[in-house]
């Protein structure tokens, strides 16, 4: 039996008086030096301060910091011998797709990504793990902190090297560093690949929102954050939380920041409601519904005068009648609601807001006594910019018509009102998500439709969308729907750790070892449902996707000094490429070393017995294969790519090198050369 830890309770005592003083600080006890464990600590000096009624000297500033935050900027500075390997077999339509399915610790996967997607991102949605207490980090960073970084933080630790991070429930067990340095060191990453009008979307419960806000700000600047997002995911019930101490959680959030937010522009989305339902709701809730008039009759148009300079024409009209709904529905032998679903080009509000048009209006026709006036221009700019359109302008005041039309879109032949999205979020079912998709997944799934949402608002049709914690791939499917539904051509990038299913479990059960087999599962049973309810008009949508798996260099590591070789190393001189990696590997392992792309298409053929790799037309030209002829290299040359690239092995010693040197110097002098 253990005795009771007192340490521990005097600080849970303090705790519970001066929250504000409890920090935390390296276990060295139960911590290993590819693992740290951190404890609960008291910052003694702002304790002391706590209890002094003077200002006590020593430097104040604002910021945010935890244990391991200048481990985590090293860890994501610090380069790996990686690559990606792609998979066709367990890819779907690979020669012509341009998704992706990454498999691997993402932020391996995105320093591999840094040269071939920098700034190529219009957006990237993450639901990292919630920090509740439940979660399993399988995101095993080593943020270990040596002496020399403990020095380097002095003003951030106290004097007894305690960092000077504020927990922010000291109730709570859980601890917040490992979090927040696994979330900073992604988001340092993930910021290069954004375009400069791109933005992310982080979701988060309450547990972690402030932490993540804050590390956000750090990466981003506060200067680009845009919007926290409520989203309402719980219909309340008769259970509560926490035996009556908290009420019950309703909510989820999500954080958007923009790489510049001078250049970001939110597309504008809107809710869609029922027209007469959103007009009995106004009733119901006692609001003055303002479309209440139909212009029965407008006659009579005569031309007042012509503005050539301008381009505008001002008309009379001798004759306007208009009508209330309800006279005109029952006029008409018809419901109200036929009224609004036939004539809503003819029902009208009437506005006195100034604009410099209107005022050129009353200007203009001033003294002219016309129940109605009409405008006739092209704007140069707006939603009607380049047609040419009429406003109307009703009675001695010019009050400008508007019409419910403009306020409504027909859907199935039914008006629906529109109204511009909030950052209240709360007309998306959470219910039934488990098996959305055509797959079970119980844990975090996000709703299509708040997806769809995100990428139409934050999108346009060709762009590319990253999720680089991508669970089920939900963000794949959203953005193939969303495709089908707007003809777009959007792309996706999905990043995954393949975490292991558990034993006995029903997905281990059904041939799902991994979270990545169960991701691209969903995404080839979205992709086949999609297919099927659209039939030929799916033709031409991208339904596929490319698989490639983290996975070490292709270079063999060979690194001894000239008395340490032995007989049984000297096989591994013969070549510095493993021998278990194919021409496939080798070629997208260049295009990453080289920046390119993953998506695009390539050819494969045989030239005087060698095979020869053509990337996207000639931006790259590889050829692998063991002493190449000079004629295979000519041709290559000839063909003036951008790129060539041959194994050391592919020449037979340096004189061959220099030879393939002058002949590129002489056919494509432009050429970029490389030998791996």
């Amino acid at each position: 039996m253990e005795s009771v830890d007192m340490t521990k309770k005097n600080i849970d005592r303090i705790a519970a008086l001066f929250p504000n003083c409890i920090t935390e600080t390296v276990d060295e006890e139960r911590s290993t030096p590819d693992h740290k464990v951190y404890k609960k600590a008291v910052n003694f000096e702002l304790l002391r301060q706590m209890l002094s009624g003077d200002v006590l000297e020593g430097d104040e500033a604002y910021e945010f910091t935890w244990v391991g935050k200048k481990a985590a900027i090293v860890e994501a500075n610090k380069p790996i011998r990686k690559t990606l390997r792609p998979c066709p077999e367990e890819s779907v339509e690979w020669d012509t797709t341009e998704n992706l399915y990454i498999e691997g610790d993402n932020i391996d996967v995105l320093k591999l990504l840094q040269e071939s997607y920098l700034g190529q991102i219009r957006l990237i949605y993450i639901d990292p793990p919630y920090n509740t207490g439940s979660d399993r980090f399988v995101y095993p960073d080593s943020y270990v902190m040596g002496e020399d970084e403990y020095e380097d933080g002095i003003g951030l630790f106290d004097e007894d090297g305690n960092v000077l991070f504020k927990e922010n429930n000291v109730n709570n067990p859980r601890f917040h560093s490992v979090w927040c340095s696994m979330l900073y060191s992604r988001l340092i990453l993930a910021r290069n690949l954004l375009s400069d009008d791109g933005a992310i979307f982080i979701s988060i419960d309450d547990n972690e929102v402030d932490s993540m806000l804050k590390v956000a700000n750090d990466v981003f600047g506060e200067d680009n954050f845009i919007n926290v997002i409520t989203v309402k995911t719980k219909i309340g019930g008769v259970s509560g939380s926490s035996e009556g101490k908290s009420l019950k959680d309703a909510t989820e959030f999500i954080g958007v920041y923009a790489k510049n937010k001078t250049r970001f522009q939110l597309n504008p989305v809107y809710l869609r409601t029922k027209l007469f339902t959103r007009i009995k709701s106004y009733e119901i809730e006692g609001k003055s519904w303002k479309y209440t008039s139909v212009m029965s009759k407008l006659e009579d148009k005569v031309l007042i005068k012509e503005d050539a300079e301008h381009g505008m024409k001002y008309y009379g009209y001798k004759t306007l009648e208009t009508m209330s709904i309800s006279a005109f529905a029952q006029s008409m032998g018809i419901t109200e609601e036929e009224v609004y679903n036939r004539y809503a080009d003819r029902i009208f509000q009437t506005t006195n807001a100034q604009s410099s048009v209107r005022q050129t209006v009353m200007r203009e026709t001033k003294g002219l006594d016309y129940p109605m006036i009409g405008l006739e221009y092209v704007p140069i700019k707006g939603k009607n910019e380049g047609k040419t359109i009429e406003v109307l302008y009703k009675g001695e005041q010019r009050r400008m018509m508007m019409f419910l039309s403009d306020a409504v879109e027909k859907v199935d032949d039914e008006f629906v009102y529109l109204d511009k999205v909030t950052t209240l979020w709360d007309d998306i079912q959470y219910n039934n998500l488990t098996k959305e998709g055509s797959i079970e997944f119980p844990n975090g799934k996000k709703p299509i439709k708040l997806l769809q949402r995100i990428i139409e608002m934050a999108s346009d049709d060709d762009s590319i969308i990253l999720d680089f914690f991508s669970g089920s791939a939900s963000t794949a499917h959203a953005v193939m729907q969303t495709n089908a539904e707007k003809g777009s051509h959007r792309k996706f990038i999905m990043v995954q750790i393949p975490e292991e299913t558990g034993d006995g479990s029903d997905f281990r059960k059904a041939g799902f070892s991994t979270i990545c087999d169960i991701g691209k599962e969903r995404i080839r049973r979205s992709s086949a449902q999609i297919s099927d309810e659209l039939g030929i008009m799916s033709q031409g949508l991208d339904m596929g996707f490319r698989v490639f798996k983290l996975d070490d260099g292709n270079m063999n590591d060979v690194y001894y000094s000239a008395g340490e070789y032995r007989q049984d190393m000297l096989s591994l001189l013969e070549s510095n490429v493993k021998s278990d990696r194919s021409d496939l590997d080798l070629l997208f392992g260049c295009l990453l070393e080289w920046g390119l792309p993953l998506s695009m298409p390539y050819t494969s053929e045989q030239i005087e017995g060698c095979t020869v790799h053509t990337y996207n037309d000639g931006d790259l030209i590889a050829c692998f294969d063991e002493n190449i002829p000079d004629a295979v290299v000519k041709e290559i040359a000839k063909r003036q790519p951008l790129r060539a690239v041959f194994r050391d092995s592919s020449f037979n010693g340096s004189p061959a090198k220099i030879n393939v040197g002058e002949i590129f110097k002489m056919l494509a002098p432009d050429t970029r050369v490389k030998v791996i």
